[in-house]
């Protein structure tokens, strides 16, 4: 029986096959009349694809197809690919397996939006304290939901599919607030120093050293040219990323030779699990640095503080011992001084400064012509 109810779903199912193509799901119909009616147009839309198979050689472009073998060519290659799965397998499960890309509306991604936009962070109304839990942020929906349903499509017409109805995804990107330029105070800094271990001290002193971001901090030995005193490394974008070794870079690093073949920074195992054994170095990765980083702030008591404001921090610093924003972009390897320009705040006080100068000058002159 093709259409069928589940003891613990209102709506009927749905379960058939065409042309050796098997189709299965929520026929969104409380009654078998409605559902019947789903299942021929379903059925013809099956056929319909088949047909296009035929001629063009694309088969069906099923939603769980497409998300497959994103992850395939694309997905699985991204440095945090973990979240990327996970976003994947979130639009699946919401928009349904069997859903064709060319089917999904405007409607159905003001829809995902609204429900992304409602959950709460881990899941749950209140943490263990009884306290509150934020919801997702607007831009942990951009990132995690619209961006990558549009990366779908976007692949897809590389596999020669069209869209002649692609939804707008410009109309449902949820404003985001400026983004924040969160400093390292002194007083916090010598809070991580203290609550910090040894053996990922030179990661993130690194981190300060240079303002890279988390991901290439994460370098190899063959980054480092010594006799060129730089390093390159692949940065946002897939762009080459330059930065000097500085004095303070070269006595961070040189030490570090021989604790690894390939990596430069590395971690002490505190104890044997599965293939890790204790006592001996592996190299930080990209969610290990994440997790110790958050250990590190509850450790040392600090609130508010992401890995990437160790680079707001090197930025806001270098831009007051410079004035100097061109040089800041550079060393951030921004490619608009407008993104760069989100520091341009610092120099409110040196503005300040200059302007009652002026205003001194000003008052010295008028002085002087009122005695002549």
């Amino acid at each position: 029986m093709s259409i069928y109810k589940r003891a613990d779903r209102e709506n009927y199912s749905y379960d058939f096959q065409v042309g050796g193509h098997r189709f299965s799901g929520n026929s969104q119909a409380r009654n078998r009349k409605d559902a019947e009616a789903a299942e021929r147009d379903l059925k013809a839309k099956a056929r319909q694809d088949i047909e296009t198979e035929k001629r063009t050689g694309n088969g069906p472009l099923l939603l769980r197809y497409a998300a497959g073998r994103y992850w395939e060519e694309v997905g699985q290659h991204h440095r945090d690919r973990a979240a990327t799965f996970r976003d994947l397998e979130r639009l699946v499960g919401r928009l349904g397996a069997d859903k064709h890309l060319d089917q999904i509306t405007d409607a159905d991604v003001a829809a995902l939006v609204a429900w992304r936009r409602g959950q709460t962070l881990k899941g749950r109304t209140k943490d263990r304290d009884g306290n509150a839990v934020a919801k997702v942020a607007p831009a942990t929906v951009n990132r995690s939901t619209t961006a990558v349903l549009k990366k779908l499509f976007t692949r897809a017409k590389v596999w020669r599919y069209q869209f002649p109805c692609e939804p707008s995804w410009r109309s449902h990107w949820l404003k985001e607030p400026e983004g924040r330029v969160r400093e390292l105070h002194a007083a916090e800094e010598t809070a991580l120093g203290e609550a910090m271990r040894g053996d990922y001290a030179p990661w993130i002193e690194f981190a300060l050293l240079t303002g890279l971001r988390r991901a290439e901090t994460l370098i190899c030995w063959s980054n480092v040219n010594w006799a060129a005193k730089t390093i390159a490394t692949t940065g946002k974008g897939g762009r080459t990323v330059t930065t000097p070794i500085t004095p303070a870079v070269a006595a961070l690093l040189k030490p570090l030779k021989g604790h690894h073949s390939e990596f430069v920074f590395t971690f002490v195992a505190n104890r044997t699990r599965g293939d890790r054994v204790k006592g001996r170095r592996y190299p930080i990765t990209y969610e290990g640095g994440k997790t110790e980083w958050q250990r590190l702030m509850k450790r040392a008591g600090v609130k508010d503080m992401r890995f990437h404001d160790l680079r707001h921090t090197t930025a806001t610093r270098l831009l007051r011992e410079t004035g100097n924003l061109k040089l800041v972009q550079r060393a951030l390897n921004h490619r608009d001084i407008a993104t760069t320009s989100r520091y341009a705040h610092v120099l409110d006080t040196e503005v300040a400064e200059a302007l009652q100068r002026v205003a001194k000058s000003h008052e010295k002159s008028h002085e002087a012509n009122s005695k002549a």
